[in-house]
């Protein structure tokens, strides 16, 4: 199952592990990204300055799949 995550300005990938509770700092993304694969549409992304975009989708194992979303872009 898909979670739709909104977020009111565009985000890289370290913030939103932050702001998704995934890790305690955004200083921990780079360890994490390390230790743990993130799958970005299919892909597998370790950049944590990695900007999300409109419809994008997460897949962080042992957390699940995350649709991002942007209400102010359509």
């Amino acid at each position: 199952m898909v979670k739709t995550v909104q977020f009111d300005n565009e985000i890289t990938l370290g913030q939103f592990l932050k702001a998704e509770g995934i890790i305690g700092t955004g200083g921990q993304a780079k360890w994490y990204l390390q230790d743990s694969p993130v799958l970005l549409n299919g892909e597998e992304e370790a950049r944590r300055g990695k900007k999300l975009h409109q419809d994008d989708i997460l897949e962080i194992e042992r957390e699940g799949k995350f649709k991002i979303s942007y209400p102010s872009v359509r």
